[in-house]
């Protein structure tokens, strides 16, 4: 696993993981473009579709084992941990 390319959040979600294999984590993956047609293939097997060449960032639910897998692709920038927003209170 390339840790450089993790936000601190998932590189810290990573270590509460029971089950390596199970997608439970929704992440962002930011890569460059344009994407060759190996790299489309990799992202279409970690579940995101409708991919095009000139996107360059994705969101996926995936498992540790595939988060490492993709951290150390020469095309992925990085990955971020998705967090839930939260509406703000207008008293």
């Amino acid at each position: 696993m390339n840790y450089q390319k993790l936000d601190a959040s998932l590189a810290m979600a990573l270590n509460d993981v029971l089950e390596p294999e199970t997608p439970n984590l929704v992440v962002f993956i930011h890569t460059h473009s344009p994407l060759d047609p190996d790299a489309i293939a990799m992202l279409e097997n970690a579940g995101i579709s409708n991919i095009t060449s000139n996107q360059n960032v994705f969101t996926a639910t995936l498992s540790c084992n595939a988060i490492s897998q993709l951290s150390e692709q020469s095309w992925v920038k990085y990955l971020k941990l998705s967090h839930k927003l939260r509406l703000a209170n207008r008293a």
